[in-house]
């Protein structure tokens, strides 16, 4: 209802006072000019959301702001107090109408529309007409351009036909069979199905006119209500007892300008607090299902070796049986007195039998060391998905958005947000437990990272002996790396590695005070001269 014509005719009105310019009913003729040359003048005019457009108004130090909101799913006017206009993201409309004075206002007949006009004949049309509101720039009834430029049928609009002219009387009332809706589109659903309430007690139609004409009546004079609902808020020219609305939470306003602002505002927050609130639940149930399909995964291959051969038996096997092994043979068969029955094992040739035992030891110590590093990481990831979860319930139960935006703070998932957009940055980066990561995207935008943005303290990662992303962690004056952010870092390292496919990757962990460049090394490559290694399964955030 916030763009109901009754409104708007009393919102128009009150912006032309504050505007220090006339205002009148239908735009037939020429609007009428100011007594004097007292008219605001258009200071600034600009767009830093592609759905909503700020005029500046001036006059002698004195300020207005008028804000037009128009998303496909809500459109409105807001007026505050004054604008910190953004530095970035900011762009200059309607250049025509900067520096020029207001000449008046006109509400157009019947109409959900209202123009401001401007020195040197411009036009601008405030169409508020829900999902297709606009605002439209004519010069000399011309039409020039259009801020939503994607409606086209805007183009056709002629501001000699903006009012309709509708005759309201008794007579036209009784030739149109006494169907008052036709006498009255203007009204909304709402306020129908009111007048419609109300006429259903009276049969007689000298009565019934009496009370349409006193309801227009009072449309033309109302109190404004907000009803601020916890779903969404409301806005009537009713009191909520009239309309079958609670009456327990709203406030009333005489001032259409605080009542436009406070029904904004109110819708705003809730509006707002349910996007941040789906933004982030749809950020931490997508960690969640990554974090699921991570300890899946892990858990398959921790089956694999606990299921697969047993490399230290067949090692103790070998030993055991050392005297009987031929050399340059691929394979054998032994007694296995671990089952009680002989088995076959695979030789390489080339490999002395000793040589073949210790080679089956190695891997049974490599899959032992496999085996722990997967428990580990298996065991940090669960303490993970019991934050996540924990995370998702309580911003399920946030229902204030300064309560939200300081827990997403406070837990750096406003930071995660924005490294969705990682494309558009220099370098990959990821926040974990409050510390930065950066990923370099290529070989010469790592030797960028290493060299230009990394400095000596922080800490830096790669995969082992192969081509990979360099990782820094950046480091926090007073603070120490722990060891879940190596590893997560370590992970990234090796996910952006031609190791990403492996079930293990070894990552080289050192100060970037230990890594250096000389000028016969290719881009991307260092020499690291102190480096610890540690082994992680390769995982994206």
């Amino acid at each position: 209802m916030q763009n109901n014509y009754y409104f708007l005719k009393l919102l128009s009105k009150q912006i032309a006072l504050r505007l220090h310019t006339n205002w009148i009913l239908g735009g037939l003729g020429e609007p009428l000019m100011p007594e004097e040359d007292t008219g605001m003048q258009l200071a600034t005019c600009f767009s830093q959301d592609k759905d909503e457009l700020v005029l500046g108004f001036c006059n002698s130090g004195e300020e207005f702001y008028l804000r037009a909101v128009l998303h496909s799913d809500f459109a409105g006017l807001n007026f505050p107090q004054d604008f910190h206009r953004a530095k970035r993201n900011s762009v200059d409309l309607f250049p025509e109408l900067l520096n020029l004075k207001v000449r008046g206002i006109v509400q157009h007949l019947n109409e959900r529309s209202f123009s401001v006009f401007f020195e040197q004949d411009y036009q601008l049309l405030f169409k508020m007409h829900g999902r297709r509101s606009n605002l439209i720039l004519f010069k000399e009834n011309d039409f020039i351009i259009a801020f939503h430029k994607k409606m086209d049928q805007d183009q056709s609009i002629r501001t000699q036909t903006l009012d309709r002219t509708i005759d309201q009387s008794f007579e036209a009332w009784q030739k149109a069979d006494y169907d008052w809706k036709t006498l009255y589109p203007t009204l909304d659903k709402t306020l129908q199905q009111y007048l419609q309430k109300k006429l259903k007690a009276e049969s007689e139609p000298g009565k019934q006119w009496e009370i349409i004409l006193n309801f227009i009546q009072k449309l033309d004079n109302p109190k404004f209500y907000v009803l601020l609902d916890e779903k969404l808020p409301q806005f009537s020219l009713l009191p909520p007892e009239q309309l079958d609305l609670p009456d327990d939470n709203y406030k009333i306003f005489t001032d259409p300008i605080e009542a436009a602002n406070e029904f904004f505002y109110s819708y705003s927050r809730i509006i707002l607090l349910a996007k941040e609130k789906n933004d982030a639940l749809k950020l931490l149930q997508k960690k969640l299902k990554q974090s699921l399909a991570y300890i899946d995964k892990n858990l398959e291959r921790l089956l694999e070796l606990e299921d697969g051969s047993k490399n230290e038996e067949t090692a103790n096997i070998l030993m055991a049986n050392m005297h009987q092994i031929p050399t340059g043979q691929s394979s054998v068969e032994l007694f296995d007195f671990y089952r009680n029955q002989t088995i076959k094992i695979k030789l390489k040739k080339e490999l002395s039998p000793q040589k073949n035992a210790e080679s089956y030891y190695r891997k049974a110590k490599n899959e032992k060391i496999e085996r722990q590093t997967l428990q580990k990481n298996l065991e940090r990831k669960e303490k993970e998905i019991e934050g996540i979860k924990s995370q998702i319930a309580h911003i399920q139960s946030i229902s204030q958005i300064k309560e939200l935006r300081k827990f997403l703070k406070e837990n750096n998932l406003q930071a995660d947000q924005q490294s969705q957009k990682a494309d558009q940055q220099l370098f990959r980066k990821f926040h974990y437990q409050g510390f930065e990561i950066w990923v370099g995207k290529n070989a010469k935008n790592n030797d960028l990272l290493t060299q230009q943005y990394a400095y000596k303290e922080d800490l830096w990662l790669h995969a082992k002996d192969v081509s990979g992303s360099h990782v820094v962690i950046k480091y926090q004056a007073g603070k120490t790396f722990p060891s879940d952010v190596i590893e997560k870092a370590a992970s990234l390292a090796a996910y952006y590695s031609k190791r990403s496919a492996d079930s293990l990757c070894p990552v080289i962990v050192t100060p970037r005070k230990f890594v250096r460049k000389t000028k016969d090394l290719a881009p991307g490559q260092v020499i690291v001269e102190k480096e610890e290694v540690i082994m992680v399964s390769p995982e994206k955030f």
